[in-house]
């Protein structure tokens, strides 16, 4: 299981990626959202979440795609979307689902996105 980091201060908060269904940006913080509900708060933006998700997690960080301003997703919990209704919805489709409001151009990008990824897959 691999893990990611977050040293403050005050705390050290350690997670495993695959319980981390996004981060939500709050001005120069992060929040941190998990498939328990837990939500943690994180001394950085979130251009700096994404760098240092891609120092520490190399090519695992993949697994995390930024979505417009506000937000970096999981792809593993990507359950649906309706770029009409600017709608995402993050589930693991037994405990959990989060609804999060997204632009509708942040929307159409990641649609294009997974579908690229989804095509190299083949």
């Amino acid at each position: 299981m691999k893990f990611i980091y977050f040293n403050s201060r005050d705390e050290l908060i350690r997670l495993p990626i695959n319980s981390i269904v996004y981060f939500e940006s709050d001005g120069n913080y992060t929040n941190v959202v998990t498939i328990n509900k837990l939500r943690s708060t994180i001394g950085m933006n979130l251009g700096d979440m994404e760098k240092a998700l891609a120092s520490q997690l190399g090519p695992v960080s993949t697994i995390f795609i930024r979505i417009g301003k506000r937000y970096i997703v999981n792809r593993n919990f990507i359950y649906k979307f309706n770029i009409q209704k600017q709608m995402l919805v993050l589930s693991d489709l037994m405990h959990f689902a989060f609804q999060l409001s997204i632009s509708k151009e942040a929307l159409k990008n990641m649609k294009q996105l997974l579908m690229e990824s989804k095509n190299n897959n083949k």
